[in-house]
C-alpha cells in the first residue's frame, strides 16, 4: 500500500524532513503486525499551546500531553490524524533516557498504534502498547527509517 502522508509543523524551532516522516509511516505500513486502516494520514508537529488547545477542546483536559490521535474514516480514504507535541518531547526526553529525535519518533509511533487499535487506558493495554512501541521502534531502526529531528540553535 502506498499511503499519502501530509505533514504540518507549527513549531518555530523544529528542523526535520517531511520525506523522512513519510518514509517512517511507509515503513510501518510494511509491518504486518501493525495494521492501520487505509487512506491518507495527517501528521501535525505542534507546540505546547496548540496541543493544550486540542486536548482541551476534544478531550476536555486543558493540560499538556504528548500525542493526540484522531481516528479517520476509511470510507473517505482517511486513516486519521496524529498530533504530537514537540515541546513535550523536548521536556521529557532525557527523563526517559531518549534523545530528542527518538522521543519525538516514539510519539509518532504511539499515535500510529492508536490508529492500529492499541489503547492505553488500563494496565494491560498500557503494557501491550509499550511492547508494540518497542517492536515498532526496532522495526524502524532495522529498516533505517528513524527520522532525524533537531532544533534550530541546538
Amino acid at each position: 500500500m502506498r499511503r499519502r502522508v501530509y505533514v504540518r509543523a507549527n513549531h518555530p524551532l523544529l528542523l526535520f524532513s517531511p520525506a523522512q516522516i513519510r518514509r517512517l509511516f511507509c515503513t510501518l505500513d510494511k509491518a504486518d503486525e501493525l495494521p492501520v486502516p487505509p487512506g491518507e494520514l495527517s501528521v501535525a508537529l505542534l507546540g505546547r499551546a496548540q496541543i493544550v488547545d486540542l486536548h482541551a477542546r476534544f478531550l476536555n483536559d486543558p493540560t499538556p500531553t504528548d500525542v493526540i490521535t484522531f481516528d479517520g474514516d476509511p470510507t473517505c480514504d482517511f486513516a486519521g490524524e496524529i498530533c504530537v507535541s514537540v515541546d513535550q518531547a523536548l521536556e521529557v526526553c532525557q527523563r526517559y533516557g531518549n534523545d530528542f529525535a527518538t522521543e519525538l519518533t516514539l510519539y509518532l509511533v504511539h499515535g500510529w498504534l492508536h490508529l492500529a487499535g492499541y489503547d492505553d487506558h488500563n494496565p494491560d493495554d498500557i503494557a501491550a502498547m509499550r511492547a508494540a512501541e518497542k517492536r515498532a521502534l526496532q522495526w524502524l531502526a532495522d529498516n533505517r527509517a528513524m527520522p532525524l529531528f533537531s532544533l534550530k540553535n541546538a
